[in-house]
């Protein structure tokens, strides 16, 4: 493969593989805060827990020392008042262990949306992963100026990309919806596709091959790309989605108590509500998914002079759409709902990831594209 020996193209690479750095560290400490969020939050929940169950016990110690303060002034019969006192302390015995638990189920609702406390540690997390995906941008943008084509002929340029196009999805979301609680997953998922590519496929800067020379290089494969970003938030949603309906279904059941570990979930929507925003994000990733098998078999036609060959990244790219196909289809027409339609969605996201790694770097094909020597 012939190489780019311009200085100002080198130097423009050292640049990127510079700043590729710097974002990668980045995001490991973006990683680390969301990491420390779910923590620290654990122990804020359980410390407003005891301020509140300690003020309601207050509360009630006071209502009971008025009580017992009018009876004692022989204000209404002594039966009265033994009733009214008999009857604040059910009132009391009865509410105040149901206040506790609402405030509890209260830190986040159905949309979203959080309150009763504050996260420092994950806004400072957020604000790491905007700065990280700013010298991300660059670092692809100076591959791309430096190769004078788009950054995504091989698997260092697409797994950098890719997990740019991830980091950029993510950081769009959460100005509709607050998924702060899915940070660990998605910076996480885009530090390892970052380690990926340096260690495992570090590829110098060269040209193209001949059969992705195409103005289709840009469609087929952007669109691909953005369809992985919208599966990764899925997957992860999918995942906290099978943890929270288990722990619904325990403190349905009276099995459970939530301490320990099981803190964090309190700030993570419902399991319904984790399902019908995956289903929602994951019907735009099919429609998306269908539009790169379409102008997928459109470049096939104009390289190879066929539309459809069975090659085997032909054959898992078309898995893929079978399985999310089946997914949606499952979902909206046979009642699908709950710990079934999660795990589809979580072998969906399994069949793109070994679309995307094990088929391009281990099966020979037409799309042996990873850049590596033979």
């Amino acid at each position: 493969m012939p190489t780019f020996t311009g200085s100002i193209d080198q130097e423009l690479a050292q640049y990127s593989d510079l700043f590729m750095l710097i974002a990668a560290l980045i995001y490991t400490g973006a990683f680390l805060m969301f990491a420390l969020d779910i923590a620290r939050s654990s122990v804020t929940i359980r410390r407003l827990e005891a301020d509140l169950a300690a003020e309601q016990e207050a509360e009630r110690a006071e209502r009971s020392a008025q009580v017992r303060a009018t009876a004692s002034a022989g204000a209404g019969s002594s039966a009265a008042g033994s009733a009214g006192a008999g009857g604040f302390d059910a009132e009391g015995s009865g509410e105040a262990p149901g206040a506790v638990e609402a405030s509890a189920e209260d830190l986040v609702d159905d949309e979203m949306t959080y309150t009763g406390i504050a996260r420092p540690l994950a806004n400072v997390a957020v604000a790491l992963t905007i700065l990280a995906a700013l010298a991300h941008g660059f670092a692809v943008g100076a591959r791309a100026t430096a190769a004078g084509r788009v950054p995504w002929g091989n698997m260092y340029e697409f797994l950098t990309t890719g997990a740019l196009v991830v980091a950029a999805v993510y950081l769009v979301s959460l100005l509709r919806k607050d998924l702060r609680f899915l940070g660990t997953f998605a910076v996480g998922l885009v530090v390892v596709m970052m380690t990926a590519a340096t260690i495992g496929f570090p590829t110098p800067l060269g040209h193209l091959q001949p059969s992705l020379q195409s103005p289709w290089i840009v469609i087929h494969v952007s669109v691909a790309v953005f369809s992985m970003g919208l599966f990764t938030l899925t997957f992860a949603m999918s995942v906290l989605q099978l943890i929270q309906h288990r722990r619904e279904a325990k403190r349905a059941a009276g099995m459970l108590s939530d301490t320990g570990g099981w803190q964090f979930m309190r700030m993570v929507p419902s399991a319904m509500a984790l399902e019908n925003r995956a289903y929602r994000i994951n019907t735009i990733g099919f429609v998306t998914w269908t539009l790169t098998l379409i102008f997928g078999a459109i470049w096939a036609e104009e390289a190879w002079g066929r539309y459809w060959g069975w090659d085997t990244k032909e054959v898992w790219t078309f898995v893929v759409w079978v399985v999310y196909a089946g997914y949606l289809h499952a979902r909206a027409t046979r009642g699908w709902t709950g710990s079934r339609s999660a795990w589809l969605s979580i072998i969906g996201f399994a069949c793109v990831i070994f679309n995307f790694t094990v088929v391009n770097t281990l099966f020979a094909g037409l799309h042996s594209y990873a850049g590596l020597p033979e």
